[in-house]
């Protein structure tokens, strides 16, 4: 089915066909409480109510099941907050959240209690001046990260105004945009918009968030390429998630599809602990063993860092799996076999 508009209610969903009617009463509620948007190319890869892309953005009537370990605020953005708009987690980089605003919202997210219409919405021109000042007078920020929200839902005039701004600021000499745009709405991406983007004297990133193969579809990677062929280094994100990348095949032909677009694949992240999200959470030991069959079987490109925002904003700790013993004598190789290292010499094997 051809889709025309992005959806934006559980009633625009029932209408298209991609939830029941006797969902809607249930749907509706889930859609008061956290904002509802599936955008045409992601709404025409949806085959079954519960297939991969329907996980991930079609409301969950699960979502209104919170449990006692959830929180409003996962990772600790608030707590690290010193000015809005800015979360300052790490010394040589800060968070810049110009928008609330998302192309499509994910059922997973850990801001799902900020973005959105009931969300906190754009920064204001105020806001915006104070958040760059916070940047502009601190030297130790080498590295400013667009997000949000998704910043690229912002038009290319407002993207080229800021990097004229952050251009500015001397010691920021890396820009990194995070985004799903070019996934769930390539036709934004525009050759205006790509140029927006670029500063001769920064080094400006873009991080790509998928999280299933079928989502980087010829017209998502053709806008992928655009960044590219422009110059722009891609990296990958995506969340580990029940039912969508929970098994070696489907999250190995995910990193194989970024790397085939000429995007690195970065961060696979263990869900957060958002409120409502528990249907969608593996645990990390299945991570674990998911990683352990990214490496025996798929090629060192693919390979992403398997990584747990630790709650409370103390910033993000690898947790994949360890291949060296406690002692560190032994290591085991990809098939699970256990080697001595480092290998006793020829004259002291019996």
């Amino acid at each position: 089915m051809t889709y025309q508009t992005t959806l934006r209610s559980a009633a625009a969903l029932a209408e298209a066909k991609l939830i029941s009617p006797g969902q809607l009463p249930d749907l509706e509620r889930v859609a008061a409480q956290y904002a509802v948007a599936i955008t045409p190319a992601m709404a025409e890869l949806v085959e079954t109510a519960d297939d991969p892309i329907a996980r991930q953005f079609l409301p969950d009537i699960h979502e209104l099941d919170v449990h006692p370990d959830e929180r409003a605020d996962p990772i600790g953005d608030a707590v690290r907050s010193p000015v809005a708009g800015i979360v300052h987690r790490y010394p040589d980089r800060v968070l810049l959240k110009v928008t609330h605003t998302c192309a499509v919202y994910c059922r997973f997210c850990f801001r799902r209690e900020m973005v959105g219409p009931q969300g906190l919405g754009a920064l204001t021109p105020a806001e915006l001046d104070a958040a760059l000042a916070y940047i502009a007078a601190r030297p130790e920020i080498w590295e400013v990260i667009v997000t949000g929200g998704d910043p690229l839902v912002l038009s290319a005039r407002r993207l080229r105004e800021l990097m004229a701004r952050l251009d500015a600021i001397d010691h920021v000499k890396v820009v990194r945009f995070h985004t799903r745009v070019p996934v769930v709405d390539p036709g934004a991406v525009t050759d205006e918009l790509v140029a927006a983007l670029k500063r001769p004297d920064k080094a400006v990133y873009v991080a790509i968030h998928a999280n299933h193969p079928r989502e980087l579809t010829p017209a998502a990677r053709a806008a992928c390429a655009r960044f590219v062929e422009a110059g722009i280094p891609l990296v990958s994100q995506s969340v580990l998630l029940r039912g969508v990348n929970d098994d070696p095949a489907t999250l190995g032909a995910l990193m194989r599809a970024f790397v085939e677009t000429r995007i690195k694949p970065y961060y696979l992240h263990q869900g957060d602990l958002a409120p409502g999200t528990g249907h969608l959470r593996t645990t990390i030991a299945q991570g674990q063993t998911l990683m352990r069959a990214l490496r025996g079987d798929y090629s060192g490109l693919c390979q992403p860092t398997y990584v747990l925002d630790i709650p409370g904003g103390h910033g993000k700790a690898p947790v994949g799996p360890s291949y060296l013993s406690a002692d560190g004598g032994t290591v085991e190789d990809p098939s699970g076999a256990s080697h001595v290292y480092p290998p006793r010499s020829a004259a002291t094997n019996p």
